[in-house]
């Protein structure tokens, strides 16, 4: 499957050919909604309770926030991914103040858009996916190296990101590079990511954030079997 930079491209249908000359296998495009759910299920899974969650899974092009208590109730998906707010703002090293400003802009705007559609203030628990949030909650916990299985519904605390997202909005490329549990392929688009996580914890009122490993593809192979 594929998902937001695949209903973006001018020539996804390049794309989606090349992959199934290759692999004999043609990619299915999905919505964002579909992809919102996948999100849910994979991460809602395995938790206990039936309290209403907002699961936020922060990607590369977009964001999805999906709400409910079981099954999905509404979801939305948001051009506020990473990679896509770095790439459309980011160029100092650090960032400078107008730039972060520009992303805070994007996020608040894409919230008020979200908000539409899902209750994001109305979740008794947050739940935040992907490669962002887990990385703030690697640095949250002072790891050594990364370690999904401490990760994994591990709880951080609106503060401990907030003081996570200033320091990394004040690094360098190379200070980002250092910190242990940073994936290579992380580092210029964490500050982005981070933003976004806040963002979304202080507009939903929440005091910490529940970080799942399970995710999007597990909602996918859950939906096949």
């Amino acid at each position: 499957m594929a998902t937001s930079a695949s209903r973006d491209a001018e020539n996804r249908g390049e794309f989606v050919s090349g992959v199934a000359g290759i692999l004999g296998v043609e990619p299915e495009v999905i919505s964002g909604d579909q992809e919102a759910e996948f999100s849910f299920t994979g991460a809602t899974r395995g938790l206990a309770g039936h309290e209403e969650r907002l699961v936020v899974d922060i990607g590369g092009g977009s964001t999805e926030f999906v709400i409910g208590r079981g099954r999905v109730e509404a979801a939305r998906s948001v051009d506020i991914g990473c990679v896509r707010l770095t790439e459309r703002h980011i160029r100092g090293d650090p960032p400078a103040p107008e730039e972060i400003a520009a992303v805070r802009a994007d996020i608040e705007a894409a919230l008020d858009l979200a908000g539409e559609t899902v209750p994001i203030g109305e979740a008794g628990t947050l739940v935040g996916l992907a490669g962002s949030v887990t990385t703030v909650a690697g640095i949250a916990l002072g790891l050594d190296a990364y370690d999904s299985g401490a990760i994994h519904h591990s709880r951080v605390s609106r503060d401990r990101v907030a003081e996570i997202t200033e320091r990394l909005v004040r690094s360098t490329h190379d200070e980002r590079a250092a910190i242990p549990v940073m994936h290579p392929g992380r580092v210029d688009v964490i500050i982005a990511g981070a933003l976004v996580l806040l963002a979304v914890m202080d507009r939903a009122g929440v005091p910490e954030v529940v970080v799942s490993e399970h995710d999007i593809l597990d909602g996918i192979a859950l939906s096949l079997v």
